[in-house]
């Protein structure tokens, strides 16, 4: 009997994940940044995402700045997982997260209207024509391009 409730139980978390992971969204820009807000949120060590090409490269700067430890391909290449980096042991180093230009609304900037985050504390995630980078290096190439994201 108790070999049914654990086949049921199984099958169920199986369909459960299947649907947490296909999850169709408008923005999955959006999606992926309150995921990460919601994990920092609950104090999660990790989340998972669903793989997109735009949110791994996002993951990339977030790494390469500081602001998550690792990230890496799970479930063949269908999940990525990010790994907060921790600030003296407990507080996670990412303070907050913002979207700005979104579906219904874009937002471009020239190169020499980009935003400083927090007069440079933070740092804005821009998709220019040469690819997704900050805004720093936006600045240094002389590329405008739309603001996707804060990052602080």
């Amino acid at each position: 009997m108790t070999e049914k409730l654990e086949k049921k139980s199984e099958k169920k978390d199986k369909k459960e994940q299947q649907r947490k992971i296909n999850v169709v969204t408008t923005d999955p820009i959006a999606d992926f940044l309150t995921r990460i807000r919601n994990a920092i949120g609950v104090r999660r060590d990790d989340v998972s995402i669903p793989y997109s090409k735009a949110k791994a490269e996002i993951a990339a700067i977030l790494a390469k700045e500081g602001y998550i430890a690792s990230v890496e391909k799970i479930d063949g290449g269908k999940t990525l997982k990010l790994v907060f980096k921790l600030e003296g042991g407990k507080q996670k180093v990412i303070q907050g997260l913002r979207r700005i230009s979104k579906p219904g609304l874009r937002v471009y900037a020239k190169t020499e209207d980009l935003p400083r985050v927090l007069s440079g504390l933070g740092i804005a995630i821009i998709s220019t024509s040469a690819g997704l980078m900050t805004d720093n290096e936006a600045r240094e190439r002389k590329l405008g391009g739309e603001v996707l994201a804060y990052v602080w």
